[in-house]
């Protein structure tokens, strides 16, 4: 499985004692949300027979993300296809690693490894963040993220700040 939320959903309820099967339909409906990419891609990459197929593989929330922000549609498909693989290639190599270093790092966190799937997502968004109403609405999304992150289970501070945005959103 080639999407990060997926596997880390399919991982997290295999990990926390659940069955293979709800843990495949978590990542399945995780995954869901590229389908919706595809629609948006679809024109913009203009692919037919086997590379519509291989194009597929590769609609994920990063390739996306490259591609529809290039305004000449030969630079949307290279950046599409150049981020599909190498993402394709460090994150199978990665998870390889990952999965053979467990046996000798036990807790990612020593190393501050836990930081990096925030740390890839701001960089995804920071080219979105230049005017000063996104930032603004970013710094406020992670203060309040912060402060009640001792008070509320795990998942839940991303849930409150989903919120919050989306009547910021509504209201305005």
């Amino acid at each position: 499985m080639f999407t990060g939320a997926s596997q880390f959903a399919l991982v997290g309820v295999v990990g926390a004692g659940g069955g293979v099967w709800p843990g495949a339909v978590a990542a399945l409906l995780l995954g869901s949300r590229n389908a919706l990419y595809g629609l948006r891609l679809g024109s913009l990459l203009d692919v037919r027979g086997w590379r519509r197929a291989a194009a597929a593989q590769f609609v994920i929330d990063e390739t996306t993300a490259m591609a529809i922000a290039r305004d000449d549609p030969r630079l949307s498909r290279f950046a599409f296809w150049s981020t599909g693989l190498a993402l394709f290639t460090f994150w199978n190599t990665g998870t390889l690693i990952g999965a053979v270093a467990t046996h000798v790092v036990s807790n990612p966190k020593t190393f501050g490894l836990d930081a990096a799937p925030p740390a890839a997502f701001l960089a995804l968004l920071a080219p979105r963040l230049r005017a000063r109403e996104p930032l603004a609405i970013a710094i406020a999304a992670a203060v309040v993220a912060i402060a009640v992150l001792p008070f509320v289970p795990p998942g839940v501070p991303l849930l409150i700040v989903a919120v919050l945005v989306a009547a910021y959103g509504a209201l305005r």
